[in-house]
C-alpha cells in the first residue's frame, strides 16, 4: 500500500522511469493501467485522473517523445472498453454475487453501496457522472450491469463520459502540467485533483444523511 501511495503522489517521476525503460511500450502499459482501473471492479484504488494528467504533461515535453493524440486515443479506448468489461462482469455475476463471502473479500462493500445509491438516484447518467468520481467510477458499470441496465443506454453514457473525462484530464495535463509551479508541487497538485474529484461523492453522502429515514412499523 505504501508503494501504491508513493506511485500516486509521485506519478510524474514514475512515468518518466517507465518511458525511459520501456520506450514505445509505455503506450501499452498506460492503456492497461487505465483499463484495469475502470474495468476490474476489485481495483478501484489505481490512479486515474492523475495518470492521464501526468502522461499528457510528459507528452507536452518533446524530450519524452510521447504523442499526445495517440495517448488520447488509447485512454479513450481503455476507458470505454474498461467500463464495458465491468458492465459485463456485473451483468453475468449480478449484484447478488457481491454478497458472497469470496467476492465480498475482494471489493470494498461501502464503496459498492455508495455506487448503488448514486446509480439509483441518478439512473443512467451515473455512468457519465461517475467518470469524474474516483472509486465510484469503477463500481458504477458493475452496478449498471447487475441492475440489467439496457446496453444501448449504457454505451451511450459510457461514450459521453469517457470522452468528457479523457478530454478534460488530457487537456489540463498537456497545457498546465509543465507550468513551473505545477511541476514543483506535483504531489500537491495530485492531491488537489483527488480532493476535487471526491467532492461529488461527499455531497451525495451528506445529502443521503440529511434525507429523513423511513419510519419502522
Amino acid at each position: 500500500m505504501t508503494q501504491l501511495i508513493d506511485f500516486i503522489l509521485h506519478i510524474d517521476e514514475h512515468l518518466v522511469t517507465i518511458v525511459n525503460q520501456f520506450g514505445n511500450w509505455t503506450y501499452l502499459i498506460l492503456f492497461v493501467m487505465v483499463f484495469i482501473e475502470t474495468g476490474v471492479v476489485i481495483f478501484p484504488f489505481l490512479p486515474g485522473d492523475s495518470l492521464l494528467f501526468a502522461a499528457c504533461a510528459l507528452a507536452a515535453n518533446p524530450a519524452y517523445h510521447l504523442n499526445v493524440w495517440l495517448l488520447y486515443g488509447l485512454f479513450f479506448a481503455a476507458a470505454v472498453i474498461g467500463d464495458t468489461a465491468n458492465y459485463e462482469i456485473g451483468r453475468h455475476l449480478g449484484l447478488a454475487a457481491s454478497n458472497t463471502s469470496w467476492f465480498s473479500k475482494l471489493i470494498n462493500r461501502d464503496k459498492l453501496a455508495s455506487a448503488e445509491h448514486f446509480f439509483n438516484r441518478h439512473g443512467g447518467k451515473t455512468i457519465a457522472i461517475a467518470r469524474f468520481m474516483p472509486l465510484v467510477r469503477t463500481f458504477a458499470p458493475f452496478v449498471a450491469g447487475g441492475s440489467n441496465m439496457h446496453y444501448g443506454k449504457f454505451i451511450h453514457y459510457n461514450l459521453i463520459g469517457g470522452f468528457l473525462w479523457v478530454s478534460l484530464c488530457c487537456v489540463l495535463g498537456f497545457f498546465f502540467g509543465n507550468v513551473p509551479f505545477v511541476k514543483a508541487h506535483f504531489s500537491a497538485v495530485v492531491l488537489g485533483i483527488i480532493a476535487i474529484s471526491l467532492i461529488p461523492v461527499l455531497i451525495t453522502a451528506l445529502r443521503s444523511r440529511r434525507r429523513p429515514q423511513p419510519e419502522e412499523d
